[in-house]
């Protein structure tokens, strides 16, 4: 090993502290330090302790999340719709053998999304399940990951009037791949069934 020395200066204190440790035969231990703007390895000798800097855990991926992500992802028509996450459900209860990650979203009725004689269309229901499922797989994921709808089969059962409606949407079956999951919309005035949907996303 060769150790370069300009003319008329002593090289770095920390360049030193290394090649003594090379001459002597020890191991010198290495450690990122943040100094100014840039990071340098200093050598920890005799009784130092090494030091790593780390960055902070990672906060666990909530219902405030997922709202940001309601509010910032998605196209600007479907922000019209003022669709609202009431529920995010990312843990199984300890009393329910049957869970599935999911979310309940709502729909506030409005005269826009509504059809001749006063009934909410099926385009606009069939956007909010598309939503709702994607909220869904973010509990399913614990956390945001990028998506895209493969198929999605809607069966209406009953018209929906001067009502807001709710989306319970919930992941079957999660793989690296590919999520499956179902929406079942109801009116938010009785709590009868609007229509169920089930749906297949590709995970990007």
């Amino acid at each position: 090993i060769h150790f370069r020395e300009t003319s008329g200066h002593d090289p770095h204190p920390r360049a030193l502290t290394l090649r003594n440790a090379i001459l002597r035969g020890r191991e010198p231990r290495c450690s990122l330090v943040r100094n100014g703007n840039y990071n340098a390895a200093e050598t920890a000798t005799g009784g130092e302790q090494a030091f790593m800097q780390q960055q902070p855990p990672t906060a666990e991926f909530g219902i405030a999340e997922a709202r940001r992500v309601l509010g910032e992802v998605f196209a600007p028509w479907v922000q019209d719709l003022k669709l609202s996450i009431e529920e995010f459900d990312i843990a199984p209860p300890a009393d329910v053998a049957d869970w599935q990650p999911g979310a309940i979203l709502r729909m506030p009725f409005s005269d826009r999304l509504c059809r001749h004689g006063g009934i909410v269309c099926g385009q606009a229901l069939m956007a909010f399940a598309d939503t709702a499922m994607v909220i869904a797989n973010l509990a399913a994921n614990r956390g945001y990951r990028p998506m895209t709808t493969v198929d999605q089969t809607t069966h209406f059962m009953r018209a929906v009037t001067a009502s807001d409606v709710l989306a319970d949407a919930r992941v079957v079956r999660l793989g690296r791949t590919m999520s499956f999951g179902r929406v079942t919309l109801s009116s938010a005035t009785d709590n009868k069934p609007v229509a169920m949907v089930s749906s297949a996303f590709a995970m990007l």
